[in-house]
């Protein structure tokens, strides 16, 4: 049993005091109190992160064993799951990937993140919003999409929902417990209205890969400020505005963020892959040749700095960094810190600095490099 004393986040709010746990948490005494005004730690659930495509240098479309490298790689900057994100691409390759996905699921790598599921980003898309997608986009067709579900759970699914045959195929999705995501759609207000009305629950990477907010055509951005709860975004303070950022925080309840993170995250300068694309890492973005961004070089750790230098309170960045996520997946054992939960943690000092991470109470090694 393990024992980590601070400002410890809970369901109720900051207990400083102490915590027990092996693989799940056993135990959290204390009394009440802001952390302000005292120098402990400051103890927080594990952060989750849904939209994964790579990290040190490997791709999640690889296959084979580069999950294990990508679960380390963001696991020692504080990201306890995650969900394995795939690119566009033929059929074939989303396979091969997924069967990667499997094989990272039913063994956790030593000191690296738990790979919860799959988040399918295309191919069912608007080839006319790619953004950074290889240009594999094509129609949902359920027998194909229940055939990946097979190969490795489907957590979450991206599609553009204008699409001709989409709409139903969101409502036969989430009836098999498939969380369905709005993004590279050139959709309309009323498109991404009515997709959440037959059950779509979020919005990828929010304004970026999809129709803006005009005041006489609202757009797919329109919609998710006007209508959602769950929305994920990148504040990596480069694919979006922090001006936006505040925007859609004071618009959407549950705004969470993610890294879309690529093989040149935990990576120094230089050229990786993205699925087909080979992208450059410069200037702490991923690009690809003509400068589009291609995913981000983000994790969750700088997140919370961004979120803090934001002017959001520590309390709230956390939540959108673990809780919000959980609840839109549907779980109650992880995202946050009580009794019976997994031992998933992350402690930082004053300054927000990492100090540890524990992934079901296997505590990571902060400083090996995979």
């Amino acid at each position: 049993m393990r024992t980590l004393t601070g400002n410890i986040l809970t369901p109720e709010g900051w207990q400083h005091g102490s915590m027990q746990f092996d693989a799940r948490v056993a135990a959290i005494t204390g009394n009440p109190r802001d952390p302000v005004g005292n120098a402990d730690d400051i103890v927080l659930p594990g952060f989750i992160d849904l939209h994964v495509h790579g990290g040190g240098g490997r791709d999640v479309m690889e296959g084979g064993d580069a999950l294990d490298t990508i679960a380390r790689t963001h696991a020692r900057h504080g990201t306890t799951s995650l969900l394995a994100t795939t690119m566009t691409a033929p059929k074939r390759e989303i396979e091969t990937a997924l069967q990667g996905v499997q094989r990272a699921i039913a063994e956790r790598a030593s000191g690296g993140s738990r790979v919860l599921g799959a988040h399918l980003e295309g191919p069912y898309i608007n080839p006319g919003k790619l953004g950074a997608q290889p240009n594999f986009a094509r129609d949902g067709v359920l027998n194909e999409i229940t055939g990946f579900d097979a190969l490795a759970p489907l957590k979450v699914l991206t599609l553009a929902p204008e699409v001709q045959g989409h709409m139903e195929l969101i409502s036969e999705l989430v009836g098999r417990g498939i969380r369905i995501q709005l993004g590279h759609t050139l959709g309309s207000y009323e498109d991404g209205v009515e997709a959440m009305r037959h059950g779509a629950v979020s919005f990828t990477h929010l304004f970026n890969a999809m129709t803006g907010l005009h005041h006489r055509e609202p757009g797919i951005v329109g919609a998710a400020l006007a209508h959602a709860e769950y929305a994920e975004l990148i504040p990596d303070l480069l694919h979006v505005h922090p001006g936006a950022i505040k925007a859609a925080l004071r618009a959407i309840p549950k705004l969470y963020c993610v890294t879309d993170s690529t093989a040149a995250a935990g990576m120094p300068d230089g050229n990786y892959k993205l699925g087909r694309h080979t992208v450059t890492k410069c200037l702490g973005g991923v690009r690809l040749p003509d400068g589009t961004l291609a995913g981000s070089t983000l994790t969750l750790d700088v997140a919370l700095r961004n979120l803090v230098s934001l002017g959001l309170d520590l309390d709230d960045a956390a939540r959108r960094l673990s809780t919000f996520q959980a609840e839109m997946l549907g779980l109650t054992d992880r995202g946050l810190l009580k009794v019976g939960a997994y031992a998933d943690i992350v402690v930082f000092d004053r300054n927000l600095q990492l100090k540890a991470v524990f992934v079901e109470g296997e505590p990571v090694n902060l400083n090996t490099e995979q």
